[in-house]
């Protein structure tokens, strides 16, 4: 029988980076599910009231990173298998901010925004009416919500601490929009247990991510269920959205991760279709999308949509 798993938000359940090396806070078993309680990219949880309560690593990390919970083993999870996540529902909190300038990035030395000071932008969140609010220089402006976790990840193999900032082969910090509920993502598994571990909450997002932030928000509930996939074996992330499938690339070059990106989404056209990979780069070039997911993140990130009911075989 699956068991459901509840896990509050505390000192002792977050981390500011990946490790092989982690204690997990919870081992469960295939076909479990776990809720999630995340604070903000602040490290916090504010009330409505306006009393705010601050957390921290339980790894004392010197380096700033996404407040992440976990990580989560899951029983006889090895390297080469990969983890099926399966989005079952992300319910925002009442809050969010973003913000624009006041830092040397390059996306912001290119765009003159780096002298500047940084702008801060507050949102009032109205889940029930899937909407977001900002007030700001006396004019009012509202967007529709889009609740995505940005950080979901396994641990990397490689010795030592990793940044959460950049993504990589084992997902990370991914900022992809598509991932919302109803989502399925599958991600390699390089480590015995798998140990994953997710963060970064976003009530919107647009592709690329330009200022740097999404609508940075804690959510109420993160609710995902965990298969073990031992028939399946992946080099990047994959994703099955409610708007189609979904293959990613991450390279610092743009470049590179959109060839990384199409490499996966041609090697799946090949599976769905029994095609080789000229038929199935023909085939891309008619109903497959490239879009940039981030640019912001170090490590820039591709991802390649193929649209469902795109491609019909007769």
């Amino acid at each position: 029988m699956d068991t459901k798993h509840r896990i509050e938000v505390k000192n002792d359940h977050l981390h500011a980076t990946f490790s092989r090396d982690y204690k997990p806070i919870l081992i469960i078993t295939s076909g479990d599910s776990v809720q999630y309680k995340t604070p903000d990219i602040d490290w916090g949880y504010t009330t409505k009231e306006g009393d705010r309560t601050l957390f921290e690593s339980r790894e004392k990390e010197t380096i700033w990173g996404h407040p992440i919970i976990g990580p989560i083993a899951i029983k006889n999870a090895k390297p080469g298998m990969t983890l099926e996540i399966r989005i079952n529902d992300i319910v925002p909190s009442w809050y969010g901010w973003n913000s624009a300038g006041g830092n040397n990035d390059w996306h912001n030395d290119k765009l003159g925004l780096s002298e500047l000071d940084a702008l801060n932008v507050d949102w009032v969140l109205e889940w029930q009416k899937n909407k977001g609010i900002c007030t700001n220089k006396n004019k009012s402006f509202s967007v529709k919500l889009n609740p995505f976790m940005g950080v979901m990840g396994t641990a990397p193999s490689e010795q030592g601490i990793h940044s959460t900032i950049p993504p990589r082969y084992c997902g990370g910090n991914i900022d992809c929009k598509e991932l919302t509920k109803g989502s399925i993502l599958y991600l390699p598994i390089a480590v015995e247990g798998g140990l994953f571990s997710v963060g970064d909450g976003h009530a919107a997002q647009g592709d690329g991510e330009v200022s740097g932030t999404a609508i940075e928000c804690p959510m109420e509930l993160v609710d995902l269920t965990f298969i073990l996939r031992k028939d399946l074996s992946l080099q990047l992330p994959r994703a099955y959205t409610p708007s189609g499938w979904v293959t990613f690339g991450f390279h610092e070059d743009l470049n590179e991760a959109t060839i990384m990106a199409l490499n996966e989404m041609l090697q799946l056209i090949q599976e769905l279709y029994h095609v080789d990979k000229l038929e199935a780069t023909a085939l891309a070039s008619v109903v497959v999308d490239l879009r940039i997911t981030q640019i912001v993140n170090k490590t820039k990130g591709v991802h390649a949509v193929l649209p469902h009911g795109s491609i019909e075989q007769n």
